[in-house]
């Protein structure tokens, strides 16, 4: 067990050596987690902490880290335990620092606050997990963190709720309807990144949705934003960006003519998009039943549209 004593706000420069340990620290714990291997997590966490008891953005993230591979194994006690101190460590921390001037900090403290919210949730607390999370979003909001918290609080309350709307300042082809405009329509929105392979996966299975289900009334759009930069990180203002997905990305990554574009950085904002692609699917009378960040399959997604389609005619 981690001693809360050492989240003590005094932090010690470290030096390059042990800088470098809590930095490598953080890959072998992350693949513990993935694996739900907590003991292994722990066992790394506790070897490093004997090393070297100073609290530095990197252990935190590694700590993070535990929390959420126990929230993927239900464990949830150490679950709340280890995202407990994670989130302690980094307040600590921001008392002399901001949240952004580094990488592991934000990394750590966005993946506190959702496995506590998560582990709250879990103990059948919802309206209490999304009060924090509601809480936790008005404290970091601006920062890197905040489309994270978004997303979070959107997974807990969204479905079942009328779908926001989808903002079209800029757009690639045809400008897309609003959503106010496609009620009588199931729309599934895809929110993309040009840079995000998972996104070019997901493409196919679109394309057989909209084979299937669009005589049926099935409407997809495809919400994405400004990056700041193009092919090979190449930095790209607004202008050069929207060029470069009209011309070079549409040569090889072709944008179905039937899906509208609308390209705006508050969509992204608004519905919590920390992944892509996030899959959002709203039936006819313009209800969200479906929030998901991540992809999912053909088959997965057909089993959401069929029933809100209809029958066939």
């Amino acid at each position: 067990m981690i001693s809360q004593r050492r989240f003590a706000p005094l932090l010690v420069l470290l030096p390059a050596v042990l800088l470098a340990q809590t930095t490598d620290l953080v890959a072998p714990v992350r693949k513990a987690a993935w694996a739900k291997d907590v003991a292994t997590a722990e066992r790394l966490i506790a070897e490093a902490r004997d090393k070297n008891p100073a609290v530095t953005p990197q252990l935190l993230e590694a700590i993070s880290w535990v929390g959420r591979g126990a929230s993927f194994a239900k464990q949830w006690d150490k679950a709340e335990q280890y995202a407990r101190q994670a989130y302690d460590g980094s307040a600590a921390l921001l008392a002399g620092r901001k949240l952004d001037a580094d990488r592991s900090l934000p990394l750590a403290l966005g993946a506190a606050i959702e496995v506590l919210a998560a582990t709250q949730d879990a103990r059948g607390d919802r309206s209490g997990a999304v009060a924090f999370l509601k809480t936790e979003h008005g404290r970091y909001q601006g920062t890197s963190i905040e489309t994270r918290i978004q997303k979070n609080l959107l997974l807990l309350s969204l479905e079942g709720k009328p779908a926001p709307p989808i903002q079209a300042d800029q757009w690639i082809g045809e400008k897309p309807p609003a959503l106010a405009k496609l009620k009588g329509k199931v729309v599934l929105a895809f929110f993309w990144a040009h840079w995000c392979g998972d996104c070019k996966r997901q493409m196919p299975d679109l394309v057989k949705l909209q084979e299937a289900y669009s005589k049926r009334g099935l409407v997809i759009l495809g919400p994405t934003q400004f990056y700041g930069y193009t092919t090979r990180g190449q930095d790209a203002t607004p202008e050069q960006e929207l060029a470069y997905l009209k011309t070079d990305f549409q040569k090889q990554h072709p944008i179905p003519s039937w899906m509208g574009v609308p390209v705006s950085s508050e969509n992204f904002l608004k519905f919590g998009v920390s992944t892509t692609p996030t899959l959002m699917l709203v039936d006819r009378k313009g209800m969200v039943r479906l929030y998901h960040p991540g992809n999912l399959s053909y088959e997965d997604l057909a089993a959401r549209v069929e029933p809100l389609v209809g029958p066939r005619t």
